[in-house]
C-alpha cells in the first residue's frame, strides 16, 4: 500500500493533531464530520460520519485524499467528490481497518480516481 495512506506534505497535517469533530468537505459540498482517525504510519485515514446524507453511514477516507486541514476553522478538505466518496468500498466496522483485503480494495479505488 502506498501514498493514499499518508497525508501530503502540504496538507497542513500535524502529527498528534486530533481532527475528531472537524467538518469534512469536498469541492461539491459537506460530506460529514470526522468521527475517528488513525495515525498509524502506512494506514493513516479518517472515519467520517456522513449523517448529513440520507441514511447516513460512516466512510473511510484515506489520508492521501485530504488536500487541506484548517485547525482554526476545524475543517478538512478532500479531493474526491461526494459521489466518488459515496461510491468507495463500503465501510461497516473498525475491524476492516486491519483487514488487508479491504484496505487493498480501498487503496485500488482511490488510486483509480482522476487526480
Amino acid at each position: 500500500m502506498g501514498r493514499v495512506w499518508q497525508y501530503a506534505s502540504d496538507s497542513g497535517y500535524e502529527a498528534r493533531q486530533s481532527m475528531v469533530g472537524f467538518t469534512v468537505e469536498a469541492a461539491d459540498g459537506v460530506i460529514g464530520h470526522v468521527d475517528r482517525q488513525q495515525d498509524q504510519p502506512g494506514r493513516q485515514h479518517l472515519v467520517v460520519d456522513t449523517g448529513v446524507w440520507k441514511f447516513g453511514r460512516s466512510v473511510l477516507i484515506p489520508a492521501g485524499a485530504v488536500t487541506s486541514i484548517d485547525a482554526a476553522a476545524q475543517k478538512v478538505e478532500v479531493a474526491p467528490s461526494r459521489e466518488e466518496i459515496k461510491s468507495a468500498p463500503r465501510f461497516t466496522t473498525d475491524s476492516e481497518t486491519a483487514d488487508p483485503g479491504y484496505l487493498s480494495e480501498v487503496d485500488d479505488y482511490y488510486l483509480s480516481l482522476p487526480t
